[in-house]
């Protein structure tokens, strides 16, 4: 095993944490304080759950789906984080600035943003689902053997991800222009 030979781990991790950080980038953004830190607790995770991995699938594919995991807990716990500062109270000269709504803002700046916040919305699976899907490349036999669960199970999880994602879409006033009237 790994645990014993520390060229071994070493030349095993050089590999992995590319594939890593790049799972929390595209998860994260580029300008995410923390993607390294994420990368770096992805990799963590997978070497202290080497033993629990079955074999189903690649272990690079198991690797990104524990970083991708762990990025979304992240954005989470910072979505969390921002919420309870907002529930503290807060100046009221740092909140009345003419920048526009922020969701105004991440639809006019790229889909990538939108779309990480969208997958904050949705339930884990379904968000964990979508992400290997759409962020990823994963095809719904490799992210059934990633995640363990049938088939039939993932691409029901796609198909509830793309329906509650797709009714946000068509609320929100600057993304249903975006996507064009013939979607509603």
């Amino acid at each position: 095993m790994i645990a014993g030979d520390a060229r071994a781990l070493r030349a095993f991790l050089t590999l992995l944490v590319p594939h890593l950080l790049r799972v929390s980038r595209r998860v994260l953004g580029m300008a995410h304080p923390f993607v390294e830190d994420v990368a770096h607790d992805a990799a963590y995770t997978v070497v202290g759950r080497l033993a629990e991995y079955r074999g189903e699938g690649t272990l690079l594919s198991y690797s990104r789906r524990v970083a991708l995991l762990t990025a979304m807990n992240m954005r989470r716990r910072d979505q969390a984080q921002k919420r309870a500062r907002l529930r503290e109270g807060t100046d009221a000269e740092g909140v009345l600035t003419d920048d526009p709504d922020p969701e105004q803002s991440a639809a006019n700046a790229a889909l990538a943003p939108v779309l990480r916040q969208m997958l904050d919305t949705l339930p884990a699976p379904l968000a964990e689902a979508f992400g290997l899907n759409v962020m990823l490349g994963y095809t719904v036999q490799e992210i059934a053997a990633i995640s363990s669960a049938p088939v039939e199970t993932v691409r029901s999880r796609l198909r509830l991800a793309k329906q509650r994602l797709r009714s946000r879409v068509l609320e929100h006033p600057a993304l249903r222009d975006l996507v064009g009237p013939n979607h509603e």
